[in-house]
């Protein structure tokens, strides 16, 4: 099978293509012949030697990615609830090796869920690590309440706007930052409230706020926690409430987290139930083919895609 391995971190041009034995399975794994991969950012860093880069090198070749979509072409004879012919979407093994780089990859049975018939591979693939994250942080970790206001940061982005869209489904108030461009796609995503943030420090126009959903790192995060009510909650999924955050945030009776999102079979049946029924949408703004891997690193990188990134593979 072809598949990207990165052989020294550094660039997109480290991504190189290569010929690869097809993964044997367990017991409890399937084989899924991939359909489309999602590209995330912590997927640039790991290629960076940055992230998770050191840890899957441990178990080289290092293949990168996470995110899938495609079609079981074999079982594990533990496996139930997958057969083969089965599409099936989710993200793999987060944070261990995920390999998902690949034309085939081998997938523990619960990392994965259906894919809804009515979605398509890309789409599918784009709602994965991004919407499980957002689907964590909302619903597992802060526990959503109709008529919380939820602050979104990055609300245009990968995670942001499958956050803006879950909180909106929970009945949230939901105010998203993202730049002036981007304000008519998160109001329909589900953002009540739009903040520009070119234009605005957004701890000057946003307060009363119950929960903050931080994307940014620890400058935002510190700078957030003026948005919060008393009794509030900040949970950073880049690592932003650090000690000193969390500190400043108990003086304020303020709860201050970090979140590290987790392969669940459980939570994307949650995901693939509110896409089947329209309620939750991945937006994919570029899709490339799997001979273009360098190109969907390098938009990525950019920091200005709206939505998703994926590439087809086949």
């Amino acid at each position: 099978m072809k598949a990207y391995v990165v052989n020294e971190p550094g660039g997109p041009e480290k991504l190189e293509l290569t010929e690869l034995a097809k993964p044997t399975i367990k017991a409890n794994e399937v084989l899924v012949k991939v359909k489309a991969v999602s590209i995330n950012p912590v997927d640039t860093k790991t290629r960076e030697g940055k992230a998770f880069y050191n840890t899957l090198k441990e178990t080289a070749p290092v293949i990168p990615g996470w995110d899938i979509s495609g079609e079981v072409v074999e079982v594990g004879n533990e496996v139930t609830y997958f057969k083969p012919g089965d599409e099936v979407f989710g993200m793999v093994n987060f944070p261990g090796h995920g390999r998902a780089y690949a034309e085939y990859v081998a997938a523990p049975e619960a990392h994965l869920t259906h894919k809804p018939a009515n979605v398509p591979h890309h789409e599918a693939a784009a709602a994965t690590l991004a919407a499980l994250t957002a689907w964590q942080v909302l619903v597992n970790e802060a526990a959503i309440q109709p008529g919380q206001r939820v602050l979104v940061h990055a609300a245009a982005g990968g995670v942001g706007h499958f956050a803006v869209q879950i909180a909106h489904y929970f009945k949230a108030i939901v105010i998203g930052t993202a730049s002036k461009e981007n304000h008519d796609f998160i109001r329909n995503m589900g953002a009540d409230e739009q903040v520009d943030y070119n234009e605005y420090n957004v701890e000057d126009v946003v307060t009363d706020v119950d929960l903050v959903f931080d994307s940014l790192g620890e400058e935002n995060s510190r700078r957030s926690l003026k948005c919060l009510k008393n009794g509030g909650k900040l949970i950073s999924i880049l690592g932003g409430a650090k000690e000193a955050v969390q500190e400043e945030a108990k003086k304020q009776n303020i709860e201050a987290k970090n979140y590290l999102v987790h392969s669940s079979g459980e939570d994307m049946a949650k995901i693939a139930d509110l896409m089947s029924q329209g309620k939750l949408t991945a937006h994919v703004s570029h899709v490339y083919d799997f001979e273009e891997m360098a190109k969907a690193h390098a938009q990525v990188e950019t920091h200005k895609t709206r939505g998703k990134v994926v590439v087809h593979v086949s």
